[in-house]
């Protein structure tokens, strides 16, 4: 049964929505947080556990160093403090995926609080998100229902457990309230974990893929009759991997909980389960804290890194995407909405890599979103998984500047490069593609282009210049677009004498 929505507008207008965001982030390390079993996407169920990874009687977690350095990483990105003294806690609820029946988490002592992340809407304002905390943990394993539509639980007749992911080192960012969002609070949700996302990317601390659930985002969002009013009961629509269910969900939850409101109802504190069409549907009551009966894991003693190491990694901590975007916006000439286009494209690090391997900035912006982009289109795939490496780009461009080969014969090479038939040089050379500039060569074509064509040569030589375009084209034609039409129409001048 649907339901009771009121108008998006109307609902932001009535009502001061406070979105809040609890981002999840596999960590990239080579093995599980507290356990040697190892840290890969896909394989076999139940083959990449240890009896750690599920918690059988007497084996014992040991912290994996990596992952602490990882957590650290990510929180002097976020402007946080870095705890001298934090500890795990054993999270206690019941679930198939947790075979222990407790996660090991973080609860009053984590290893990073107290920050702040700006981020850059689409309109090129900036809006910054306080940061609580982040917290390592684990994550538990997978369910598959079976039975039910699209793998969902509704109407499945029973489920698996997959603890190959069971132990894997997460790091939970946990917002603040995020308050004043007003109507962009959608586009401030999905921009915030987009944000974090191209963060981690740049630390090397995950590879951050969200169709593989990497990031996740467990969404809250409440409302109140006014800025000043106190905070509304919230809902929290879980595990959400994309930045346009993000927005979605964020949406339709205004709109759910204002209509329940506006009815003089009362909004109920649950989980949600967001669904494909962009709706959510209650999951269970929303447990507190204390319902989880945090307490000290006894068999791991508290992370304590020192000063010299925390220092250590900030010091070699790179180029955080912002400034990054700030600076090569600046060296490729780019006006913002360009950059924008460029960003949101997902081609930056794309076409930084093609200018790094000799190509000009703007070149690779034109490759990258232009020809690129529409075959990218064409095969329904992203840019970044198109067969062709930037260095192939800044070779093909390279052909160009060396007056190898036209735009238009570019194209045809690109076409090859895509279709596995090697670099742009082996393509060239496969299907003959090279510009003819060997000027006895395309003074024969002019010649017999002219003498095909005497009328023509008549009114170049009584002043219409403008009809050498038809030799030039005769030339082209006879070349296969091999020649080069300023060459061309410069001989052609030569041999009618004008």
């Amino acid at each position: 049964m649907a339901e009771e929505l009121m108008d998006f507008d109307e609902a932001v207008r009535r009502y001061d929505p406070v979105i809040g965001l609890e981002v999840h982030v596999e960590l990239g390390t080579a093995t599980k947080m507290f356990d040697a079993a190892p840290v890969a996407f896909g394989g076999e169920p139940n083959s990449r556990v240890t009896p750690t990874s599920v918690g059988l009687p007497g084996s014992l977690p040991v912290v994996n160093k990596k992952g602490v350095e990882y957590a650290i990483r990510i929180g002097l990105a976020l402007g946080c403090q870095i705890s001298e003294h934090s500890r795990f806690a054993r999270k206690n609820y019941f679930y198939p995926d947790l075979a222990k029946d407790f996660q090991t988490s973080q609860s009053d002592e984590p290893i990073a609080f107290d920050g702040a992340l700006e981020i850059e809407l689409e309109d090129g304002t900036f809006f910054t998100v306080p940061i609580e905390r982040a917290h390592m943990e684990e994550d538990a394993g997978k369910n598959t229902h079976v039975g039910g539509a699209d793998g969902r639980i509704e109407g499945a007749d029973y489920s698996l457990v997959d603890y190959n992911r069971a132990g894997v080192p997460l790091i939970e960012i946990v917002s603040r309230p995020i308050e004043g969002t007003g109507a962009r609070a959608p586009q401030i949700a999905a921009t915030y974990v987009r944000t974090l996302r191209d963060i981690f990317r740049a630390l090397g601390v995950s590879e951050a893929r969200m169709e593989r659930g990497n990031v996740r985002a467990d969404v809250n969002v409440s409302l109140r009759e006014s800025s000043d009013a106190p905070l509304g009961t919230r809902t929290e629509t879980k595990n959400v991997n994309t930045f346009r269910s993000i927005e979605q969900h964020v949406r339709y939850e205004i709109q759910r909980q204002a209509a329940i409101l506006a009815a003089g109802g009362a909004v109920l504190q649950e989980t949600r389960h967001g669904q494909a069409d962009g709706t959510t549907r209650p999951g269970r009551v929303k447990s507190d804290a204390d319902d989880y009966r945090y307490f000290p894991e006894p068999d791991l003693v508290p992370v304590a890194p020192s000063r010299e190491w925390v220092e250590q990694i900030r010091a070699a901590l790179p180029e955080m995407p912002a400034a990054k975007r700030r600076r090569l916006k600046g060296e490729w000439g780019l006006a913002d909405e360009e950059m924008r286009d460029v960003v949101n494209a997902g081609a930056l690090d794309l076409i930084e890599a093609t200018a790094l391997a000799g190509c000009s900035g703007q070149a690779a912006r034109k490759w990258w979103m232009g020809e690129l982009a529409r075959a990218a289109k064409d095969r329904e795939i992203a840019l970044e998984e198109l067969p062709v490496t930037p260095g192939q780009v800044a070779q093909l461009q390279a052909l160009v500047d060396e007056g190898r080969l036209t735009d238009k014969l570019a194209r045809q090479v690109l076409e090859g490069v895509l279709d596995g038939e090697g670099d742009p040089q082996q393509v060239v050379e496969a299907r003959g593609l090279e510009v003819v500039s060997d000027d006895s060569a395309l003074l024969a074509a002019v010649d017999e282009a002219l003498a095909a064509n005497p009328d023509v040569a008549d009114k170049i030589r009584g002043g219409k210049v403008q009809a050498a375009g038809a030799i030039v084209g005769a030339v082209m034609k006879a070349t296969r677009g091999q020649a080069d039409a300023k060459r061309v129409r410069e001989l052609v001048m030569e041999r009618v004498g004008a």
